[in-house]
């Protein structure tokens, strides 16, 4: 199993966090989405964040909140398996901005796969947000040892959603669970070959032309 390249820590409040190289990913607790609820002032205040105006991202509405947090409600020690904040970090001590959110369908299932999504602000997409969030998804879900493959469902219009996916090595494994929708698998052996894969790319190119390791 490749070592995850993520931090797993706390951040003051109790919120679990995943850090990556530009972004942090805080997970949702019944608190902050009640405050989500409650306006952009008090979200803002208790997430310690800028929340833009356009908030909130497509595919994620007043019900959707609602859902979440009855979910974590009948179950708060599962947290870190349902929605994770996307927060770009401040720079010059500015306070990090909120760009997205991504995160899972719940715990793993008994026959060891989770489900997986996301979705970024218009104004903040083609940056690499989604990718960046989906590695850090994967990376903590493949941690687990009963996990053996990480799903997503997406619609076969949305090619930037399809995009990401790809990159991260998912494969379309045929109709989902909506109409029209189109399930994607990353079975947890075809992660790990892919990343054994680019640790040899990285070293490549670390060594420069010319060079070769012995």
């Amino acid at each position: 199993m490749p070592e995850a390249a993520i931090e797993c820590a706390r951040m003051p409040a109790p919120y679990l966090r995943l850090t990556g190289p530009r972004l942090d990913l805080v997970a949702a607790t019944p608190e902050l989405f009640e405050a989500e609820l409650a306006g952009r002032q008090a979200f803002e205040r208790l997430l310690g964040v800028t929340v833009p105006a356009s908030w909130p991202p497509d595919f994620y509405d007043r019900d959707a909140i609602e859902q979440s947090l009855q979910a974590l409600r009948a179950d708060e020690a599962a947290a870190g398996w349902w929605m994770w904040y996307l927060l770009r970090r401040g720079e010059s001590g500015e306070p990090p901005l909120l760009v997205g959110l991504c995160g899972y369908k719940g715990r793993p299932s008994p026959e060891g796969t989770v489900e997986i999504g996301y979705s970024v602000l218009a104004e903040h997409r083609r940056q690499g947000y989604a990718s960046e969030a989906v590695e850090l998804l994967l990376a903590r879900a493949f941690a687990e040892p009963e996990v053996r493959a990480v799903l997503a469902e997406t619609y076969p219009e949305l090619i930037p959603s399809i995009g990401v996916l790809d990159k991260a090595g998912f494969r379309l494994s045929g109709p989902g669970s909506e109409e029209r929708v189109i399930r994607f698998e990353l079975p947890r052996e075809s992660y790990v070959e892919r990343h054994v894969e680019l640790g040899r790319m990285d070293g490549q190119l670390r060594e420069g032309p010319g060079e070769r390791s012995e």
